[in-house]
């Protein structure tokens, strides 16, 4: 674990001036370092239930749950702050239980900072399932098939509920490739709705909103949104709208136009984006947090990333391969069990081997994340960077 050390002698390091410190009734933001070739930044974020370093990659609960991990093993992964969706919570079990139950922390016996997701991108991807309105969305339980409502209005009182540290924004997100007229239309959406959001946030001393910055592939578009949701004076901001249908370069393009428009002295969260290289790459455009489902769907897959990229464990030449997944990952999985021994448990279909690569998985994104946080408060996230870019595996399991 880096120090939280800022050496004003280190010349590739800058010491940032008060401005970089944010302070509200829930949450308080403080920029330690801020690498001066890229605008990469390693910084802590206070919350009700603890201080999170970024950056930082938060693992996804989807439904309170990690799939195939306790959160006992997820805390071992390191997992500083974990994400679950107020969405699927509201269809089950129901945010009115989860209130009763004493919220969420306690519901599922997490005690260290969680995020929730509005449930905007899930809506809008029923696609045939839904009804967009001006007051929010009609739509079908993907499961059982009732009709239900969640509009900005229902999302902040299902959220509060729910008692996450930080909750998100309801906003509109469209697939890729969209017209600039449909991405317009679902981001001027997107800005009514944060104002509704705004409004009907109850319980802003313990609880912070995070807007959510729309605009598709546009830069345009992007730079009025980021006008329009940093308006608002909120603790947080958040890029959505990315990982949707987009081909890489255009995801890295919009990272790297929108990232330095958001305010420096507050966290800025990359939504849906969890590759290695999605994150080093964003994290060199200065966001600050980042979650996929990724760790844990590939595992499902038997995937796993590695220093020497994706390595789909079932293959046959790892029957005989008695090495960790990777030499240099902490996890209990690489540090106890050899590859043929998990190419055996996932071609036998037990689920102690998703297990195990799902625990390698999180821990992989979540170690890469802090790696780059040692790198910028050593001063050497440039090396970092163009070592890691030079050396980066292949975009396709081997």
């Amino acid at each position: 674990m880096a120090t939280s050390s800022n050496s004003s002698n280190n010349p590739a390091q800058t010491t940032v001036s008060s401005v970089s410190k944010f302070d509200s009734p829930a949450l308080s933001y403080e920029v330690q370092a801020v690498c001066p070739w890229s605008g990469a930044r390693a910084g802590l974020l206070t919350t009700p239930h603890g201080v999170v370093e970024t950056p930082v990659f938060m693992p996804v609960g989807t439904n309170a749950a990690l799939r195939a991990l306790t959160w006992e093993q997820t805390a071992d992964c390191g997992a500083q702050i974990v994400l679950s969706n107020s969405y699927h919570l509201y269809l089950r079990p129901g945010h009115e239980l989860i209130k009763e139950a004493g919220g969420l922390h306690k519901f599922m016996h997490w005690d260290k900072p969680i995020l929730t997701d509005s449930g905007g991108f899930q809506v809008f991807s029923l696609d045939a399932l839904r009804k967009i309105t001006e007051e929010g969305v009609y739509f079908k339980d993907h499961k059982g098939g009732k009709t239900h409502f969640i509009g900005p209005k229902e999302s902040m009182v299902i959220q509060n509920a729910i008692g996450p540290d930080i909750m998100m924004a309801f906003d509109e997100c469209v697939k890729n490739p969209a017209t600039e007229e449909e991405a317009r239309a679902a981001m001027e959406r997107t800005h009514r709705w944060l104002a509704v959001c705004q409004q009907e946030h109850k319980r802003k001393h313990d609880q912070s909103l995070f807007g959510i910055v729309q605009g598709s592939m546009y830069e345009h578009l992007r730079e009025e949104s980021v006008q329009a949701v940093t308006a608002y004076d909120l603790p947080g901001y958040a890029v959505g709208g990315v990982a949707v249908g987009e081909d890489r370069r255009t995801i890295e393009r919009i990272v790297l136009h929108t990232t330095p428009l958001l305010p420096r002295e507050k966290p800025r969260y990359l939504m849906g984006v969890g590759t290695p290289w999605d994150l080093v790459y964003a994290i060199r455009c200065g966001i600050d947090m980042f979650d996929c489902v990724s760790p844990t769907r590939l595992a499902r897959h038997g995937t796993v990333f590695s220093s020497r990229g994706r390595l789909a464990v079932k293959n046959a030449g790892f029957r005989k391969d008695f090495g960790p997944i990777d030499e240099t990952c902490p996890c209990s999985t690489c540090k106890n069990h050899s590859l043929a021994y998990l190419h055996h448990l996932v071609r036998q279909g037990e689920m102690a081997g998703l297990m195990l690569l799902a625990i390698h998985n999180v821990t992989f994104l979540i170690e890469e994340a802090q790696n780059c946080r040692k790198a910028i408060l050593s001063g050497t996230f440039e090396d970092y960077f163009s070592r890691w870019s030079s050396a980066r595996g292949p975009l396709e399991p081997q």
